[in-house]
């Protein structure tokens, strides 16, 4: 199989598994979501939708979040992990976002990575699925599974980044990144890995990680 037809039967496989997808992440605007995503970093998307909506109920726009301190945001967030620096990044872009874009989130990777705790990832899901910007944001999942396929060389997030958007057509990446990442957590977890019971890494990738095993 070369890379060709390795990457039309992903595609294939993804599509029969999840034609249908919903972002894992409860919000309800661009603003909602750009807070669920960075609530998100080294957390579950369940944490963190148990999570939001006392969060969204008490504030679910810059003008309201910045009536709050950062200590109140703190407490509410604590559940999710890294709350100090998570409390004090939604504090200072929903500032940031009144003072220079109207309460609006903007639309561009340079305007949303300057603002606090916004990393490319973060930016890269509000760009696509806030806005319909086509992205392919890399988390865990797709770092790993992109390696156990043998289509990135797992050096790093930002390689595996630009080999997906190399090898997977644009017009998918918006649809295809939120598959991968639902494939990666049923099929090809970190830990408990069945390669047996991973179809994609039985036609794909297995020769190339037994391989690297040996």
């Amino acid at each position: 199989m070369n890379k060709s037809e390795k990457i039309n039967f992903i595609i294939n496989v993804l599509e029969d598994l999840f034609p249908k997808i919903e972002i894992p992440l409860d919000h309800k605007d661009p603003y909602t979501l750009l807070i669920a995503v960075l609530l998100s970093a080294q957390s579950t998307d369940a944490g963190v939708n148990k999570i939001t909506p006392i969060l969204f109920k008490k504030a679910d726009n810059p003008y309201d979040m910045v009536k709050l301190s950062v200590e109140e945001i703190r407490d509410i967030i604590r559940p999710v992990g890294l709350s100090p620096m998570k409390s004090k990044g939604i504090h200072g872009l929903s500032k940031i976002l009144i003072d220079k874009y109207d309460g609006k989130v903007p639309k561009t990777f340079e305007a949303l990575e300057s603002l606090p705790a916004v990393g490319h990832k973060t930016a890269s899901v509000v760009l696509s699925q806030a806005f319909g910007i086509p992205t392919f944001p890399v988390d865990t999942h797709i770092h790993r599974l992109m390696f156990r396929w043998g289509l990135s060389n797992g050096k790093n997030v930002k390689k595996t980044e630009e080999d997906a958007k190399r090898l997977f057509p644009k017009k998918l990446w918006n649809k295809l990144h939120i598959q991968i990442i639902l494939y990666g957590r049923k099929f090809s977890p970190a830990r408990g890995w069945n390669v047996n019971q991973d179809v994609i890494m039985m036609k794909v990738g297995r020769k190339s990680i037994l391989k690297k095993m040996i």
